[in-house]
């Protein structure tokens, strides 16, 4: 609230603002000020238009290298050529805008936090408008299980209380009243005269005057610090621009080399120019911006249907390198709703356990469990349904194979009182007592009770905090007896409050007693007092059972996973605890911690803290930052306004997307539409198992391009005549670095991968070995296509079947090496020829394609080639398929005989 006018009192606001707190404004009134002030909605990145999507797939570096030798091609005439070229990048544009407008569609079904309507008072009349024509001034009421449409200034309210954790992060309602000031820069949690725009109202009702709208309210003023949060380029960006530059100086080099030495050994400038521009597009991978996207684009299916909706294609890679998981608690590593977990009912303590009934104790009195659950449903308003719904994999894993959900409508404390009691087969539909009166709970008396007629008699059943409610209390439960509640008996009773709350619980006290017939039920002194306490219950938001098990992955994959929140310390380390992060005291730090630390100290404390409780947006941002500055890749998670920034400026968003905002979700580049954390895991391993297949295509391309290159260069400083004309390289380079490539990139992943630590921010693509070996496969690929031209024509055959056999030989020596891709630590055989059916469809394809320009002569007169006999086809397969023969060769020597041999991987 840009004014805070949580600062002036009632008259101030409705002055200032020059309404009527009874009438509210007029409508011609109404229409200037939304004229003025626009409508009451958040800003959001406009749409980009469909042809700018697309003309930006053409802004890869790699893609501009390709456009240039299309452009080249066709100046030299060759059509056929340069359309080839052409038709591949506009593939590649293609799949990279369907993927990107698939997205932001998938996005559009998540839009549900703003609230449509809302219940205007103007001229006097009470009517419903859409939300987005509020304007300040408006009177505006709100009940239970309404959105907040702006930010209001209450006027009256009763027994109101408001979920905040959007904006506070805290779990627990917060209470508010109308006719409280607060001091100018209070925080929105203590703020208790005022609603926030996209709160939640969870009890009461009130009337308040709208103050601010859209952009100028609190959840529109931590919308405007996203903006100035910086985007980064992802890692796997990165290292392909550096190798596009690299592939680019190189392949140049060696082209011109090849020209030049043509060109000096007498051979038509023409020709030798035309060789050369046939070479760089060889040596240049022209296929790997589209594999790339193709890989991105099926990791982000796969992900969707783990409920993971990726925004921006490399997302999930980017996730795949995270070495620290920055996550709010509420609603992310919590499940956002109230539970009972222990309590104290008839001088027993219990502990609730499961998810299907309310097992307890079994020193707990079955009658005293009754009546502690009867007391719960009788004094309580909120509203329980029961759903049943299918369990994905990896909560199957964990925890069975099917899963109930309560849905609750109303407070949550009171929520889980009839979750509690609904477990153990109560309900109060099933009740036979009738509500006669009802004293609701209000933040002064911080108790509620009601008086209910059961065959004709009369019972309190009341609900409290416990030191307000045992001051009413002359009797407590024990055992089935009801005794006196002496001092002695008080002292274990107020043990066991300090004992819960000790643990981060939220403590309740319930009571009951019955009453004469004629007693008076309608003043709640009368009511309230002689109570009997029937026991106490410790309610906490309870960590997801899928997060400890997230957590514990994330730990062996060499993950730090953070807490932050904005909740109580003792809360979030209770929470901690439970999920098994580190949560002594030394690991903790909050936001007054925060301040007193500079940007450095700051960089020094994140390495040793598990737990940062009662932050600020500005406190989250300064944490991703130190993560960052420390060579950090962090992921933030967050599914509240105030979760915005941090997310954005994190290396990796990833928001909520049933119980996030809009803002967030704007911010993030991975929504989770299941908001579970376990999610993030499978987003991890994706990310890992996709860089992987990216790996192995570059090293196929780029080790059959090489071959290429090196074949070329060879023949021409040796003196020989060209092995391959300019239309069969760029066949070869068409046929073998199109769908074998793609179909890597949806290679099964290799075990392991998430018991290794994420790879370095700064590695290379060819890290890790991965450039010598493309050397050494080049080489085998050049040499060996060389050997058997020069085999053939020292065996008499003429020029075109030499080269037709080496046409061949390259085709299919590239076919083969794409199994040895398959895996850096194995051979093609051990690996699995047959475990990526894709890929031998793939190759077969290729294979097929291969044969008809050698066979069918419509075909073979185009790429200048000639039918070859069964024999000279023969030594071409020969060769080409000798690394995969060596490969075979070995597994059965050491299956069949017992022996180790190692096996060169080329």
């Amino acid at each position: 609230m840009d004014e805070q006018w949580y600062t002036l009192s009632v008259p101030e606001v409705i002055r200032k603002l020059n309404t009527s707190g009874e009438r509210g404004l007029d409508y011609g009134e109404a229409g200037r000020r939304l004229a003025a002030c626009g409508p009451n909605i958040l800003e959001t990145a406009p749409a980009a238009r469909p042809w700018l999507v697309f003309l930006n797939q053409f802004r890869d570096f790699m893609v501009l290298v390709l456009l240039a030798a299309t452009a080249t091609s066709l100046l030299l005439g060759e059509v056929a050529d340069g359309l080839t070229i052409l038709i591949i990048v506009l593939l590649n544009a293609v799949l990279g805008f369907v993927q990107e407008s698939r997205a932001e569609r998938s996005l559009e079904a998540l839009r549900l936090l703003s609230a449509p309507e809302a219940r205007v008072v103007r001229e006097g009349r009470l009517d419903r408008f859409p939300a987005r024509d509020l304007v300040p001034g408006d009177i505006v009421l709100v009940e239970a299980g309404d959105i907040v449409p702006a930010d209001l200034r209450l006027l009256e309210a009763a027994g109101l209380e408001a979920m905040e954790a959007v904006l506070t992060g805290e779990s627990a309602p917060t209470a508010k009243k109308a006719g409280v000031l607060v001091a100018g820069g209070a925080a929105p949690g203590d703020v208790v005269c005022a609603l926030y725009a996209g709160t939640v109202v969870s009890r009461g009702r009130a009337r308040g005057v709208v103050v601010e709208t859209g952009m100028r309210t609190e959840m529109g003023r931590i919308a405007a610090m996203i903006s100035g949060a910086q985007t980064e380029a992802t890692p796997l960006q990165a290292r392909l621009a550096k190798l596009g530059q690299w592939l680019l100086g190189v392949s140049l080099f060696v082209c011109a080399l090849v020209v030049a030495v043509g060109v000096a050994r007498g051979e038509l400038p023409y020709r030798m120019f035309l060789t050369g521009v046939s070479l760089a597009v060889a040596a240049i991978p022209e296929g790997l911006p589209a594999v790339v996207t193709v890989a991105l684009a099926l990791g982000v299916q796969r992900m969707a249907r783990r409920n993971a909706i990726i925004r921006r294609l490399p997302a999930v890679e980017t996730l795949g390198c995270a070495t620290v998981i920055c996550s709010d608690k509420t609603g992310t590593l919590t499940e956002n709703r109230m539970t009972v977990r222990e309590g104290f009912i008839g001088g027993i303590r219990f502990a609730v356990e499961g998810e299907e009934t309310a097992d307890v104790h079994t020193g707990v009195v079955r009658e005293d469990l009754a009546l502690f659950l009867r007391i719960a449903v009788l004094c309580n308003n909120g509203i329980l349904e029961r759903l049943f719904v299918p369990a994905g994999r990896f909560v199957k894993r964990v925890t069975g194979q099917k899963r109930a959900q309560w849905r609750v409508s109303g407070d949550p404390t009171e929520g889980a009182l009839l979750v509690l009691a609904a477990r153990a087969g109560i309900w109060r539909e099933d009740a036979e007592e009738i509500k006669v009166a009802e004293f609701p709970f209000e933040s002064e008396r911080k108790r509620m009770s009601v008086v209910c007629r059961r065959a004709g008699r009369l019972f309190v059943y009341a609900k409290g905090a416990p030191d307000v409610l045992l001051a009413h209390c002359t009797h407590y439960l024990k055992r089935g007896r009801v005794l006196p509640l002496d001092a002695a008996a008080r002292r274990v009773l107020e043990g066991q409050n300090a004992a819960l709350a000790g643990q981060a619980m939220r403590v309740l006290a319930l009571a009951y007693r019955e009453m004469p017939e004629d007693a008076d039920i309608h003043e709640a002194a009368a009511v309230e007092n002689g109570l009997i306490l029937a026991g106490l219950a410790g309610l906490m938001d309870p960590p997801r059972r899928e997060a400890a098990e997230a957590i514990r992955i994330c730990r062996r994959a060499g993950i730090r996973v953070v807490m932050v929140t904005g909740d109580h310390p003792a809360t979030a380390l209770a929470v901690a605890r439970e999920l098994g992060l580190p949560a002594g005291g030394d690991s903790v730090l909050t936001g007054r911690d925060l301040d007193r630390l500079s940007d450095s100290e700051l960089a020094g404390a994140v390495r040793k803290t598990a737990v940062f409780a009662r932050v600020s947006p500005g406190h989250k941002l300064r944490i991703v930052r130190a993560y960052k500055k420390s060579g950090h890749v962090v992921a933030m998670t967050g599914d509240g306004v105030n979760d915005g920034p941090a997310v954005k400026e994190a290396d990796i968003g990833i928001a909520m997307g049933k119980g996030g905002t809009d803002v967030t979700r704007e911010a993030s580049a991975m929504v989770l539409a299941d908001d579970n954390f376990s999610t993030i895991v499978a987003a991890v391993e994706e990310g890992r198992a996709i860089y992987e297949n990216i790996r192995k295509f570059i090293r196929y391309l780029l080790t059959c391009n090489t071959g290429e290159v090196l074949l070329m260069l060879a023949a021409t400083m040796a003196g020989l005549p060209l092995p391959l004309l300019p239309i069969q390289i760029l066949w070869v380079n068409l046929v073998t670095d199109g769908l074998p490539a793609m179909a890597l990139g949806v290679d099964p992943p290799a075990g392991g991968l998430m018991t290794r630590p994420p790879r370095p921010w700064q590695e290379s693509i060819l890290a890790r070995g991965l450039g010598p070996r493309i050397v050494r496969g080049g080489l085998a690929i050049g040499m060996g296509t060389l050997a058997v031209f020069t085999g053939s024509l020292a065996a008499g055959l003429d020029l075109p079947a030499a080269r037709t056999m080496a046409f061949n030989t390259l085709v299919f020596f590239q076919l083969f090496y794409v199994f040895n891709c398959r895996s850096e630590e194995q051979g093609p055989v051990q690996a699995g020829l047959l475990a990526n059916p894709q890929l031998v469809g793939a190759v077969s394809l290729c294979a097929l394609l291969q044969l008809s320009v050698t066979y069918v002569p419509q075909l073979a007169a185009i790429f200048h080639s000639v039918p070859l006999p069964p024999r000279e086809m023969a030594v071409s397969l020969a060769v080409a398929a000798s690394p995969l023969g060596a490969s075979l060769a070995a597994r059965v020597w050491q299956t069949g005989f017992g022996r180790r041999v190692t096996c060169l991987k080329v």
